[in-house]
Order: C-alpha cells, then structure tokens, then sequence
C-alpha cells in the first residue's frame, strides 16, 4: 500500500472516512487472526472518529487489546485533560476492550512506568495505529527535534512551548503555565512499528505542519516528526481543504 494522502471535502467526512478505514480494517483483521492489538491517539483530531467507530458494526471488541500513545507526567487520571480520562469517556468504558494498557501520568518514577509498559508489550506488534499530526508536526507527544533513533517503545520527552500552547488553544488548558512541561510518549519507532497506521488531521491550524512533514519534496526529518509516517509501508493521512491548504498541487500521475 505505501504511504498516502486523502482530502476529503470537510471534517465531518474526514472523520467518517478514518473511522470506517479502521472498521473496516478491524473486522479484516479479526476475521484472519484470534486477537489484534491497536494503538489509540487522543486529542481534538479523534473526536469524531471515535465517535463514529464505537458505533460501528461487527467488531468484536472483545478480542482487541488497546494501549494508547502518550499521556502528560504528573496529571492525574480524573484531570479534564488526561488523555487516560479522554479515552475513558470516549472509548474504554463504551466497548468491552479485551484488556486496556494505560499510561500512568501520576507514576512517581516515569522512565519505570515506560519499563513497565514496554513489559507489558513485548512480543507484540501492534496491528493497527490510529494518530494525529500536531500543529508543531508532533506525532504522539514526539516535539521537535523528535528522537528518530531510539528503539524503546514508551519514552519520556520534554513538551515545547508550541505544543503546550495548542493544548490551551483546545481548550483542555487555561493557560501555559498549566500545561505540564513534561510527558509519556509513544516513540517514533514504536508508531513506525505498527503495521497499518490511519492518521486524522483536519483543521487550517494543522496546514503549517502538514505541509512540513507531508510534502513529498521535503525532507523527511526530526525537525518535523509526522514526516516519518512517509517512511511507513502501509500508511494513510486523511485531510480536510482546510489542513490540506499549504500542499502543493500537482499534476495527477
């Protein structure tokens, strides 16, 4: 399949088309193999395909493990912008999960959390990944310049400036001050390993890093993290006109 790019003809389309790419993948997948294990992004991008992907139909959630891709150190799990909350309200309390794996924001010692969680994963291939692209081109909480090197699956990163402020910009935040300065990610070699990975990122405030990580002309490169979905084999980004708006347009080959 390779890596490619879809624009669909607003948000609301957008959303329906990831969701039912992942439904329909998921009930693929279930119908050749026992169990499968995803990887869930959070975030404004997922609301409606989450939305719409609860509710579709024939997926057998109870043969699918889940884990998620990052989550803010030292936020409590109850907080309005814990992602562990997020996809409680969103996702693992609305379908029977086979069994959930959750970052630990509060863990005292976060590098033993990301031991803790790369235990709980190995052996493991995750089959299918669902993410975002951030405004500052992260994927997962990997900021600028991401680390591209490491092989741990969970890492510890300190979160930029333009990152945190999104965060307030969404809403999830009143100011900068309060957005912790440090998280739990997924890395970029984790994500990468995943064996399909359908991304959402709709909105104009994402044109900027879109067209830095997703012009086939520009540099695949740790200043500009999503550009590393362009080295996947089988990788989807859907996009609205509005974060499409900055790629150049080409001749149709």
């Amino acid at each position: 399949m390779g890596f490619r790019i879809e624009i669909l003809p607003d948000a609301a389309s957008l959303a329906a088309r990831a969701a039912d790419d992942v439904a329909d993948h998921l009930r693929s997948l279930l119908s050749r193999q026992a169990t499968a294990l995803v990887m869930f992004a959070t975030g404004a991008s997922q609301f409606g395909v989450l939305d719409r992907l609860i509710r579709a139909p024939g997926i057998d959630w109870t043969r699918i493990d889940m884990c998620h891709l990052d989550e803010y150190v030292g936020l409590a799990p109850d907080h309005p912008a814990s992602f562990v909350r997020y996809l409680a309200e969103r996702l693992t309390s609305r379908v029977p999960f086979a069994s959930c794996l959750m970052i630990d924001g509060l863990a005292p010692d976060p590098a033993a959390e990301c031991a803790r969680l790369k235990a709980a994963l190995a052996g493991r291939t995750a089959d299918l990944a669902l993410a975002g692209i951030g405004e500052n081109g992260h994927l997962a909480f990997n900021d600028p310049p991401a680390d591209f090197a490491t092989t741990e699956p969970y890492i510890v990163v300190d979160l930029d400036a333009a990152c945190r402020q999104q965060q307030v910009g969404e809403g999830w935040f009143p100011n900068l001050e309060s957005v912790p300065a440090r998280a739990i990610s997924a890395s970029i070699d984790f994500i990468l390993s995943a064996r399909r990975i359908v991304a959402a990122a709709p909105d104009a405030r994402k044109a900027r890093a879109v067209r830095d990580c997703l012009d086939e002309d520009a540099p695949i490169t740790p200043r500009h993290p999503a550009s590393a979905l362009r080295r996947h084999g089988d990788a989807v980004v859907y996009l609205d006109p509005a974060s499409a708006a900055l790629l150049p347009v080409r001749p149709s080959r």
